[in-house]
């Protein structure tokens, strides 16, 4: 029995006229893909929520977070006309991490520890060729070879010292990518 506006109506849904149920046999798939379809339109809704209210986490660890982030949400460039000018200072009021300049092996553990503190669900965005790839100092002993291999990274933010323009493009390439996920199919059998 459903209630609408006061009145109640009996809905008649059986095993047989339900149309996922008639495209396939298998119950793991039919329970995965009515759960999905109730829940797809309200997520992009929530995708669109996220990608418009991005809440950054900045800590410079060299020199890209002067050259790259802070000149970035300077009048000239304005990232504050995307709405990403409040940079926050604390984890956990943050959903994406900008990881700007040299990872030591030294200070992984708190970079790492800085990510995992955030609220789900979160984005990275690397900034430099220090923090792609390690950058002049790779064949240091004491440097990581990108931060990807401590954290998931999403975006990558390329130059020594990476452009202001190429931050703001950084953060619309991750607006798309949160508003419009990819999709993974689930395997069969």
């Amino acid at each position: 029995m459903v209630r609408l506006e006061g009145r109640s109506v009996r809905m008649d849904v059986t095993k047989d006229n339900h149309p996922v149920e008639q495209m396939t046999k298998d119950p793991v798939v039919i329970d995965q893909v009515k759960r999905l379809v109730h829940i797809a339109p309200l997520e992009k809704l929530f995708n669109v929520a996220r990608a418009h209210s991005l809440w950054p986490l900045g800590f410079g660890l060299a020199c890209c977070a002067i050259e790259g982030l802070m000149a970035a949400s300077m009048p000239r460039f304005d990232l504050a006309r995307f709405g990403y000018e409040v940079i926050r200072g604390t984890p956990r009021q943050s959903d994406v991490m900008l990881v700007a300049g040299t990872v030591t092996k030294k200070a992984a553990p708190f970079v790492v520890r800085l990510y995992e503190q955030m609220t789900e669900p979160k984005w990275v965005i690397a900034m430099g060729s220090c923090a792609i790839s390690g950058g002049p100092f790779v064949d240091s002993y004491h440097v990581v070879p990108g931060v990807d291999k401590l954290i998931p990274v999403d975006v990558y933010v390329p130059g020594c010292p990476p452009r202001p323009e190429a931050v703001i493009d950084a953060y619309i390439m991750l607006k798309e990518k949160i508003m419009n996920p990819k999709v993974v199919e689930l395997p069969r059998g």
